[in-house]
């Protein structure tokens, strides 16, 4: 289960809207026979992908996938009938599906004589897929909060420039990373500041939704400048007012209203690009899911920090993550994390 968990992890970029899941085929005497993923929407699921490889040494083996299989014709046909076909005796999974839609694979699995188990490491399992699972279980999309700092924690210098903190490679990465959401988003002082297409363009990233993310700017007073890029037609963009999706005591908008609205507009992957404040008032709402920050071996001594304020005033109150991922890219490091319960240490997950 734990190299399916791996595996799941590989198309991070291209399976959205679709869940990231993996699947491993044993053969009758435990031996590896096939193993997948899915990669992107409309291609085979990832027990397909494993079944192929399998061939007929998948009849009366085992298929251990992360997310309980599917149970529905969409794109593809459902994946209990890929298992039952090929004559798998015993599928273990991690998590329970929670789309009403695709759910029921397990029971239908059982009542073709498949000995079923759930719930083997369903906590790691459901952490890889969060950006699917988070959205069925909150209300709202999953938030990623995306930043470019110094090694001192610096966004922009003094004189308030900030192209490029990081190199090429990372620069393209965050394309890539733009590719798979289905909103971005910016506040309207980094609107202002930077003037920011927040479009994915470069290095080949792909869409999988067909078409560029909305463009959401958070824009508590409507103030955001008629020839701003954001309102270019390159993307489809929306300025949230106040007025319109609810405001907090002073007069901001109310970013948990903002979010159930993106929801309600089927919006279930968001990234949050900018500024420091805007990412504090996220944090202080409890409403970051994940971090992915890219960070340059550079020192800037001045200049705006990544984050403004998020609440905190004491180090008991830090907000502590787990790391999931580092990876270096070119000459900078991008590090992936996630928080973890209030009270908890902090670890560093091994990959």
């Amino acid at each position: 289960m734990r190299r399916a968990i791996d595996l799941s992890a590989r198309a991070q970029y291209t399976s959205p809207p679709n869940p990231d899941v993996g699947c491993v085929i044993l053969d009758t005497d435990g031996n590896v026979a096939g193993e997948g993923w899915h990669e992107h929407p409309g291609g085979p699921h990832a027990e397909v992908v494993a079944l192929r490889m399998a061939g007929a040494r998948a009849h009366g083996g085992t298929a251990l996938v992360t997310l309980e299989p599917c149970n529905h014709d969409g794109r593809t046909g459902p994946c209990t009938t890929a298992l039952i076909q090929a004559g798998i005796a015993r599928v273990v999974f991690a998590v329970a599906d929670p789309n009403a839609v695709a759910a029921g694979g397990s029971q239908r699995l059982r009542d073709h004589g498949v000995d079923v188990e759930a719930g083997v490491l369903a906590d790691e399992a459901a952490t890889v897929n969060a950006r699917w699972l988070t959205p069925f279980r909150t209300g709202r999309p999953f938030v990623v909060w995306k930043y470019a700092a110094t090694l001192d924690g610096r966004s922009a210098a003094a004189d308030g420039s900030s192209r490029w903190i990081t190199g090429e490679a990372a620069r393209a990465d965050v394309h890539r990373l733009r590719a798979a959401v289905d909103t971005i988003v910016a506040g309207a002082g980094t609107v202002a500041a930077d003037d920011p297409q927040l479009t994915a363009r470069d290095a080949g990233a792909t869409l999988p939704y067909d078409a560029q993310p909305l463009r959401l700017v958070v824009d508590s007073a409507g103030r955001t400048p008629a020839e701003a890029k954001v309102r270019d037609d390159t993307a489809p963009t929306w300025i949230a007012t106040a007025d319109e999706v609810g405001a907090t005591p002073d007069g901001r908008v109310d970013l948990a209203k903002l979010m159930a609205a993106l929801y309600d507009r089927g919006r279930r992957y968001v990234l949050v690009e900018g500024g420091p404040s805007l990412a504090g008032a996220l944090w202080a709402a409890g409403l970051i899911d994940r971090v992915v920050a890219y960070i340059a071996p550079a020192l800037l001594g001045a200049g705006a920090n990544a984050l403004a304020y998020a609440g905190i005033t004491s180090i008991d109150q830090a907000i502590r993550l787990d790391t999931t991922d580092i990876t270096t890219l070119g000459g900078d490091v991008r590090i992936v994390a996630m928080p973890r319960p209030y009270g908890t240490e902090s670890s560093v997950k091994e990959k």
